[in-house]
């Protein structure tokens, strides 16, 4: 496996990897499906902190960091997302993508990493709390999808200083 940095051409594969968890799970309260395009200056815009994870050409997950919320104060915060592919799930790619989107972000001068996670989603909850994130807050209800009302978890991460 390898994990770099992504690029324009990697944006079908992000998107149909994005399109899937959007259209069929609770794992993220948007509704909207991501194009190509949009994906592709995502990319753009993230440059370094946008990561892939491939393995034998194929892309098996990605994990980002954008800001978390605007304003100076918040210069040294970003809020990150790491999503696999289904055959990706369970081998470890999600920890070497973490890993490597945390060094990237230290080199970033970024101190504290969040996590907002789906109340549908304790596996993700379980995953972070392994890689040493810790709960800071519960938001009840601010999620509305399927019909159903969704909690958010927010999680995060004090990064060691380099």
């Amino acid at each position: 496996m390898n994990i770099r940095q992504a690029s324009s051409d990697d944006a079908p594969a992000v998107a149909a990897i994005w399109n899937a968890i959007i259209r069929d799970t609770l794992v993220t309260f948007t509704t909207e499906l991501r194009s190509d395009d949009a994906v592709a200056l995502d990319i753009k815009s993230r440059g370094a902190a946008f990561l892939v994870a491939k393995r034998d050409g194929v892309v098996l997950g990605f994990a980002t960091y954008g800001a978390f919320r605007s304003g100076p104060g918040y210069a040294h915060t970003r809020e990150h997302s790491i999503l696999l592919a289904p055959q990706a799930r369970g081998q470890g790619i999600g920890r070497a993508l973490l890993q490597a989107l945390e060094a990237r972000a230290q080199m970033d001068n970024v101190h504290v990493l969040i996590a907002g996670i789906s109340s549908a989603n304790p596996a993700a909850i379980a995953f972070h709390t392994a890689a040493g994130f810790t709960q800071v807050g519960l938001m009840p209800e601010v999620g509305f999808k399927c019909g159903q009302w969704l909690d958010l978890v927010l999680m995060q991460k004090i990064l060691a200083p380099q």
